[in-house]
């Protein structure tokens, strides 16, 4: 089977022509729809029983996915020299590279991995980014049967039935399956950031499935599994994020952040009640970061002011646009600078200032190194 090399070019090359924190790994040795409703004539939905041939098609759809997909999918192990170590799981996306998380290889000094059809085989770290929780691995001789597996073109929607599959408590090739629970998530990342873009899932994931492929029925990643909450939450960093990470740390092997410098809080009713607000909406402006891009050009908190006995910052900038895009919430603003812009370009902010709207310039920085 011949298969293309990965190169940053390449890789957002394929993807232009298509569309023409963390509770995932675990220590080595430990064990780590509902029917569719039909529509009548009168427009009411009725909820029938599934046939027994919907079933068999159900199951089918699954089990031909898991045979198309896991063959892609490794077990990772990783030690160190102080005598620890975690495991988790990755999958090729061309015949040299697997992609993972970086919380499963952080720390460590030695990395193998192991497919279905391959004994363990030790590989080297390309590159990291803690900021996506992204990492690649380089593989000399992976399996030549396999083919490596492609990113969605797009988010999910909701809904979308989906699979997990990797390795948890160190079973591998476990697949678990449920739908995209929800979009534009915003996850935990590292030194109070946060990975914008998140999938969240109802499937099961469990110590182990980090680092794995969350794949819809036809077999697209449509994220990187990066943790489960419990509960029938789990979450994943978007293909599209991925996507622009993945070429960089190829290449580079690091990947620069969007950063505008500041300290956010969502506007909630007691701040819009406390600085006039006509709306609960958009993001306050606390403080812009000394020395950071926005310093100077964005206003932060000048005073207090109490509400229901409650201590509520004043007078900080609300951004209601990031260029032509509304920023009503923290993960809309969160979304917009991690898939839609880069250090170095020039975005307009517009914001609500001492009562007036106003729209200023800012030139995005480098988010700074962990």
């Amino acid at each position: 089977m011949e298969r293309a090399r990965l190169t940053r070019r390449g890789f957002l090359g394929a993807v232009g022509a298509a569309i023409a924190g963390t509770a995932g790994c675990q220590s080595p040795g430990s064990v780590d729809t509902p029917p569719e409703a039909q529509t009548d004539a009168t427009g009411d939905a009725e909820l029938r029983p599934l046939s027994g041939n919907q079933v068999e098609a159900d199951a089918n759809a699954y089990t031909e996915v898991y045979r198309a997909v896991s063959g892609a999918v490794a077990s990772i192990r990783v030690y160190s020299r102080t005598g620890t170590g975690s495991q988790g799981s990755g999958f090729l996306v061309d015949d040299d590279y697997i992609v993972t998380n970086e919380h499963v290889v952080s720390g460590g000094d030695r990395f193998y991995v192991r497919f279905a059809s391959t004994d363990w085989r030790r590989v080297s770290v390309v590159g990291t980014d803690v900021y996506s929780d992204l990492a690649v691995l380089r593989i000399r001789n992976s399996p030549t049967d396999v083919a490596p597996l492609s990113f969605a073109d797009r988010d999910p929607a909701v809904g979308t039935r989906v699979v997990a599959i990797g390795n948890p408590f160190g079973l591998s090739g476990s697949v678990s399956e449920g739908i995209v629970s929800g979009v534009d998530r915003t996850l935990r990342g590292a030194n109070n950031f946060s990975i914008a873009g998140g999938i969240q899932t109802d499937a099961a994931v469990n110590p182990g499935n980090s680092g794995g492929p969350l794949v819809d029925l036809n077999g697209n990643v449509l994220g990187v599994i990066n943790s489960g909450g419990g509960d029938n939450v789990g979450f994943a960093i978007s293909a599209q994020l991925a996507q622009r990470v993945i070429p960089a740390l190829v290449e580079d092997g690091t990947y620069d952040h969007s950063y505008m410098g500041v300290v956010l809080q969502s506007v909630t009713p007691l701040v819009a009640e406390a600085n006039d607000l006509r709306r609960a909406s958009g993001i306050y402006i606390d403080r812009a970061v000394d020395g950071g891009p926005a310093d100077g050009v964005l206003q932060g908190t000048s005073g207090t002011r109490t509400v229901v006995n409650t201590s509520v910052p004043v007078g900080g900038d609300v951004v209601r646009r990031l260029d032509d895009t509304p920023t009503p919430t923290r993960q809309a603003l969160a979304t917009f600078l991690a898939l839609e812009t880069s250090p170095g370009d020039t975005i307009d902010v517009t914001v609500l200032r001492d009562g007036s709207e106003e729209t200023v310039e800012l030139e995005l920085g480098t988010r700074p190194r962990p």
